[in-house]
């Protein structure tokens, strides 16, 4: 158990990440920055960086474990929690940025980074240099590693995926011009996939599978063309369980404690492209489409209990097709899981670990 039994795995993750952010301002020692620009990198790196839940950051060490069927050594443990900080600082990345498009105040119970004294615009280019030590980190651990480009790649794709799904997202739903005729089901089915799916649920999986050493018949040089591409098999199921994520927060944007989720919703004051309104839109009378487009993304309190109405109508129901669309989620992805060949070397239990977190939740 290396000495860490009685940590949980978030905490035993939160432990290594001194040695990470270590290893990123030595970097930045070497370029010779003066001592209050380290200063500003090192506060920019600890405010941004390990606050959230860490979920993406600990699957890796989770699905490498599961992968190898053992408790991993302490070179093993210190590699995937390596690639874990990166996806943590590639998150941290995303949401300095999102916050000033989205002209946030608050993040994980505090100012927003840019709204921090002194910050402002400055947030830009710190955002740039969470992403940059990415990059200084799987150089200094992994630049003599076998899968050092595939590693490199998946970060690169991922990123360009990410900012694919912010862009159709940023163009279909601005906060201050409300056009319902640009949302849809289809919409919502790209913008999660591209904005979330990728980097959440794909991205933690497919690192520890490169970690493990498994190959896809489309790595250069390979001469495998006949065997099922397991990446592709992990994506298949992981999209799809990203999305079925990301449906379960719209709703509970809408329908969850606010108590129990830490946070009042607010898709429809700010005009969110979400599942539930998607819904409504889909099933809705061209009565309650005149109402839907008069009060949806409207700062008053009484336009977001007129757009509640509707979800509750008989006609949008919205309640009971979320329960039918869990349920059918459900099913469809343990199909999808059982349909796994352990044998070739993926295991169902890095999904079903996933399924099991997020199926009824209710935070």
């Amino acid at each position: 158990m290396n000495g860490h039994s009685d940590l949980s795995p978030r905490d035993r993750f939160l432990k290594f990440w001194p040695q990470v952010k270590k290893d990123i301002i030595d970097s930045a020692q070497v370029e010779n920055l003066p001592a209050d620009a380290l200063d500003w990198f090192e506060k920019n790196l600890e405010y941004n960086t390990p606050g959230g839940k860490l979920n993406r950051g600990t699957s890796v060490v989770d699905t490498l474990q599961i992968l190898k069927g053992r408790e991993l050594d302490q070179k093993e443990y210190h590699s995937a929690a390596v690639l874990g900080w990166c996806v943590e600082l590639l998150q941290a990345y995303f949401l300095v940025a999102d916050d000033m498009m989205d002209h946030s105040l608050t993040r994980r119970g505090q100012p927003c980074w840019y709204k921090s004294p002194e910050v402002g615009n400055i947030a830009i280019n710190d955002s740039f240099m969470l992403e940059a030590s990415i990059y200084v980190l799987l150089k200094k651990h992994f630049r003599n590693h076998p899968a050092y480009v595939n590693l490199l790649e998946l970060f690169h794709d991922t990123t360009y995926q990410t900012e694919l799904g912010q862009l159709i997202d940023l163009l279909t739903a601005p906060e201050d011009s409300v056009d319902l005729s640009k949302f849809s089901l289809q919409k919502h089915h790209l913008i999660v996939v591209y904005k979330t799916s990728f980097y959440s649920f794909y991205l933690p999986v497919a690192l520890a599978m490169r970690l493990h050493g498994i190959t896809s018949p489309s790595d250069p040089g390979s001469t495998d063309s006949t065997s099922l591409d397991l990446y592709k098999q992990a994506m298949d199921i992981l999209l799809p369980l990203g999305e079925y994520f990301q449906v379960q927060d719209d709703y509970l944007d809408c329908y969850g404690d606010p108590q129990v989720i830490g946070k009042v919703g607010t898709d429809i004051i700010d005009n969110k492209c979400s599942w539930n309104v998607n819904i409504a839109l889909a099933h809705c009378t061209p009565e309650q489409r005149k109402i839907l487009d008069a009060h949806y993304g409207r700062k008053e309190k009484t336009s977001e209990d007129t757009i509640k109405q509707i979800f509750d109508s008989n006609e949008v129901n919205l309640k009971q097709r979320y329960a039918d669309y869990e349920e059918e989620s459900f099913s469809k992805l343990n199909g999808l899981i059982g349909q796994i060949d352990e044998s070739l070397g993926l295991k169902k239990d890095i999904f079903r670990a996933f399924l099991a977190k997020i199926y009824r939740r209710t935070k």
